[in-house]
């Protein structure tokens, strides 16, 4: 697992840096866990762009993820680890003795032929999933769920992990990757291990048609723009931005401005990121 550089035989491999793939098992999706995908490039049911610089790109198939890991006491073997296009961190196939097959997001050190299980009896082992009481202080945690029974929706990217920091009444807290600490109900399930594919921090897409292939559009600086277009625009040669305050191309503050709205939740953090 890890990173190589190409031989520049052309102009946009010279600086491309990416992965070596070398942790993949097979590069065929297991048919009943797909779904199709619709690009709607931004768009929202009326039609309208509501998330600019979207659309185009490479086709895609959805893997359905099993974030709730609720199929309690029953052994999984991991049987592949596979490339999953929606996200930066592998997927591991896993097939269940009593014949149900689920991916699962792939944990460093997870290796076909493991076994994974699920529930409060389970061995305190990367890529078994318990409730956060039932996990020693000290271990670092992924797929943690904010609400029990809703599925886990922290730490699911590429090299991701919360550590157990405390427990305390009905609370466990975490210290998350940005360095925030938060307190999570002690039910909510989370997933032993940090994830895998830590290396993908330090590729590089070496040319901007690899943008392209990912679905994502040019972005035009508003400090290139005529007055009319955007707050940032016009002046003579290179001007600096209007007002000082950076602004979006409708004249909301940019780039500092604080937009958290989630108030009920703020009683649950102990420290916030720095």
């Amino acid at each position: 697992m890890g990173n190589r550089r190409l031989k520049p035989t052309t102009p946009g491999q010279r600086f491309v840096i990416i992965t070596d793939f070398s942790e993949l098992t097979t590069d065929k999706p297991e048919k009943s866990l797909l779904r199709s995908m619709k690009n709607n490039a931004g768009r929202n049911n009326s039609g309208r762009i509501t998330c600019r610089h979207k659309g185009g790109g490479h086709k895609r198939a959805y893997r359905v993820i099993d974030f709730h890991r609720d199929k309690l006491n029953i052994e999984g073997i991991v049987k592949s680890v596979e490339y999953d296009p929606n996200r930066n961190v592998r997927i591991s196939l896993i097939h269940y003795v009593d014949g149900e097959k689920r991916y699962i997001l792939t944990p460093l050190g997870l290796k076909v032929g493991s076994s994974v299980q699920n529930g409060p009896g389970s061995e305190i082992k990367t890529g078994n999933a318990m409730p956060l009481e039932n996990i020693p202080l000290g271990t670092f945690v992924h797929n943690v769920e904010l609400v029990p029974g809703k599925g886990g929706q922290m730490c699911r990217s590429a090299g991701a992990g919360a550590q157990l920091m405390a427990k305390e009444g009905d609370y466990i807290t975490l210290k998350l990757p940005s360095s925030e600490m938060r307190m999570v109900r002690r039910e909510c399930y989370a997933t032993i291990g940090v994830l895998g594919n830590i290396d993908h921090k330090n590729q590089k897409l070496g040319k901007a048609g690899r943008k392209r292939w990912m679905r994502i559009k040019p972005t035009v600086r508003g400090s290139v723009m005529n007055p009319c277009d955007h707050p940032h625009g016009g002046g003579e040669g290179r001007a600096p931005i209007g007002g000082a305050q950076p602004k979006t191309p409708w004249g909301k503050p940019a780039l500092g401005k604080k937009t958290r709205k989630n108030k009920t939740s703020d009683k649950l953090i102990v420290r916030k990121r720095k």
